[in-house]
């Protein structure tokens, strides 16, 4: 019975608890003066088999994004979205091309996620529940799942879900982790590592990201400079026109 009383107990706790993470988490990167922050750049040099590949990464508040590379001379955008539709550079024939429709919509669907889902996971309606703690690369997290609105997949709706590891110390996260829902590495885990965070107008940001799939291999990248408020074109999200 007492066995029973305590389990009972630590998972009143855990729901007790969530917001308090979240809360904790959201003001040490800033709290309310996100408030003040419209956009980011971030950019970075990228070494790829030898090669520096210059890297600009913009994200607004509205959802727009894009991320360019400089590769051989070219500057290319890897993916953009302009608040309605996402599209990319074909790198056979150098040529824009919109995304399949599945992308822009679930583009459409994270467009008000600045600066993150889980700090805003209320005002969007997901759902956010502390399932326990684990440790990552030693280091005690709390360990928070992120059920967001879901997602299109080959025209079908799916879950999608993210998992938070959030330092117990620190108070910001060290890992996220989702399950691939589409292509030939369906239904393994991604994972994004988060460290070296830095301050930036007031609020931090991790400057070193590693994606990868779990226990395989990732591509690192640390960022150089991160501006806040930077003032960036319409058209630079914008498909082009021919």
């Amino acid at each position: 019975m007492l066995c029973l009383f305590l389990i009972g107990m630590n998972c009143l706790s855990f729901s007790q608890n969530v917001d308090e993470i979240i809360s904790s988490y959201y003001e040490t990167i800033g709290g309310k003066k996100w408030d003040a922050i419209n956009g980011m750049r971030m950019t970075a040099n990228v070494d790829q088999g030898g090669m520096t590949i210059p890297v600009e990464v913009v994200s607004m508040r509205d959802g727009r994004s894009f991320t360019k590379v400089t590769f051989m001379g070219n500057t290319m955008t890897m993916a953009a979205f302009d608040g309605k539709k996402s599209w990319t550079t074909n790198f056979m024939t150098m040529e824009p091309e919109e995304s399949p429709a599945d992308d822009s919509e679930n583009a459409r669907r994270m467009a008000n996620e600045f600066p993150n889902g889980l700090v805003k996971y209320k005002d969007l309606g997901y759902t956010a529940s502390l399932i326990g703690s684990e440790k990552i690369e030693g280091t005690d997290c709390h360990k928070i799942k992120l059920e967001k609105k879901s997602m299109l997949v080959e025209g079908k709706e799916v879950p999608n879900v993210e998992y938070y590891y959030i330092d117990k110390e620190s108070n910001v996260p060290l890992l996220v982790e989702t399950e691939i829902s589409s292509g030939e590495m369906k239904g393994k885990i991604s994972q994004t590592k988060f460290s070296d965070y830095q301050e930036v107008n007031g609020v931090f940001f991790p400057f070193y990201n590693a994606s990868g799939l779990k226990d395989g291999e990732s591509q690192t990248i640390q960022f150089e400079k991160i501006e806040v408020n930077p003032t960036v074109e319409d058209s630079m999200f914008a498909f082009p026109k021919k």
